[in-house]
């Protein structure tokens, strides 16, 4: 490449490559030089050996700087590399210190973008409630000692759980900028993760687990409230909604897997049913009862869309809480969806069925269970216990069948 005093008059009247790009040093200032591309951009270089390999820095565009003000940068650059400093590391150290807490999240939703919709929200709204102040805040200002306190104070304020769950997103965060963010070595540019300050002090707060069921003395009162409300309301959410809280009983299906279970994903002569998107990102395909079948032909009486319980307004069986505390109120048992999960477990481990065929129902990962990855639990293998759990259903909860197979209009 030639070389040329680099200066106002000769980046203006420079010729264009017509392909890719081209570099011209100048002859003045060793290392010193600007870089033209065909497309008409022209940026202003240092190429220089640092830790025995040679690196061009971008110094800045042109017009937005003048090649003189390109000159002194790279003078400055290069009084700090004699002296052992190495430019490009110190700059990204400067940006780093820049970067604010949200716009660490935001390049954590472009990389990590395989994680549910569900889950970026949860953290946005720690970000817009109890880490607002902190939101445009550099991330590298949060300190150790700060993250305590927030933590105590919320623990005072709001539920164990809540608190320590705030400090998780917090602490993914910075787990995060400290593998994405490195200087030309590899070293963190966010070596320190201040949440882990709570570890060391073990100040998590302690969360009890929710051990609540429906107890089997209950079982009778709660479906007499469940089919009230499905024959004697004048409410379409209530006689939807009843076969959907009886299908994650008799299922052990999370909320939402249940909510969004669709018509094509239901093989009436297999005689199954599929869960294509579930929390542990393991796809689940499960047997039918009798019952469980029963209930879904006499839903498809009702089909008005892709979903099996279905809702004119929403699609699907978006917003069934209204019908939960319902029917807290009329059967006096207080539960959640999330029991009727726990019920369906606890009915299951009662009866003696295998773990592992507990944990295939349930689509439990197996953890470090190594015996487990030898099991192979087919659907038919599962077929026995899903109507052993719908059959102790029947009999405890003194559920009527005839309420669900389907008549002729």
């Amino acid at each position: 490449m030639s070389t040329n005093k680099i200066n106002k008059s000769f980046v203006d009247k420079i010729t264009l490559p017509e392909t890719g790009q081209a570099i011209y040093r100048d002859n003045e200032l060793k290392g010193f030089g600007l870089r033209v591309t065909a497309g008409g951009a022209k940026a202003f270089i240092l190429e220089k050996r640092i830790n025995r390999k040679v690196k061009r820095i971008t110094l800045g565009k042109y017009p937005e700087i003048t090649a003189e003000k390109a000159r002194k940068i790279a003078l400055e650059y290069l009084g700090e590399i004699a002296t052992g400093i190495n430019p490009i590391a110190k700059r990204k150290q400067q940006e780093a210190q820049g970067m604010t807490l949200y716009d660490v999240f935001q390049e954590y939703k472009l990389v990590k973008n395989d994680l549910k919709p569900k889950t970026y929200a949860q953290y946005e709204m720690y970000l817009d409630g109890e880490l607002k102040d902190w939101k445009n805040k550099p991330l590298s200002s949060i300190t150790k000692d700060s993250v305590v306190k927030r933590h105590s104070e919320l623990k005072s304020k709001l539920s164990p759980s809540y608190a320590n769950n705030v400090m998780r997103v917090l602490s993914a965060i910075f787990r995060f900028a400290n593998i994405q963010f490195e200087d030309d070595s590899g070293n963190s540019l966010f070596p320190v993760n201040p949440v882990e300050r709570i570890n060391q002090l073990k100040a998590w707060a302690k969360e009890p687990r929710r051990q609540t069921v429906i107890k089997q003395h209950e079982l009778a009162n709660w479906y007499q409230a469940l089919s009230d409300m499905k024959f004697n309301s004048s409410l379409d959410l209530h006689h939807t909604a009843s076969d959907y809280m009886l299908f994650l009983l008799l299922t052990g299906l999370r909320r939402n897997e249940g909510a969004k279970l669709l018509w094509e994903h239901v093989d009436f002569e297999d005689k199954t049913f599929h869960i294509p998107d579930t929390k542990n990102n393991e796809p689940l395909t499960l047997p039918f009862s009798d019952l469980i079948e029963s209930i879904l032909l006499y839903r498809l009486r009702f089909k008005t869309n892709e979903y099996v319980f279905s809702n004119r307004r929403t699609g699907y069986l978006a917003h069934p809480s209204r019908a939960l505390k319902y029917l807290k109120e009329t059967s006096g048992i207080e539960f959640t969806f999330h029991d009727l999960r726990r019920t369906f477990i606890t009915v299951a481990e009662s009866l003696d069925i295998s773990a592992y065929a507990i944990k295939s129902l349930v689509n439990h990962k197996s953890g470090g269970d190594v015996t487990q990855g030898y099991v192979i639990n087919n659907l038919d293998r599962l077929r026995e216990p899903m109507q052993r759990i719908t059959n102790f259903f029947i009999e405890h909860a003194n559920i009527q069948e005839e309420h669900y197979v389907p008549k002729n209009n």
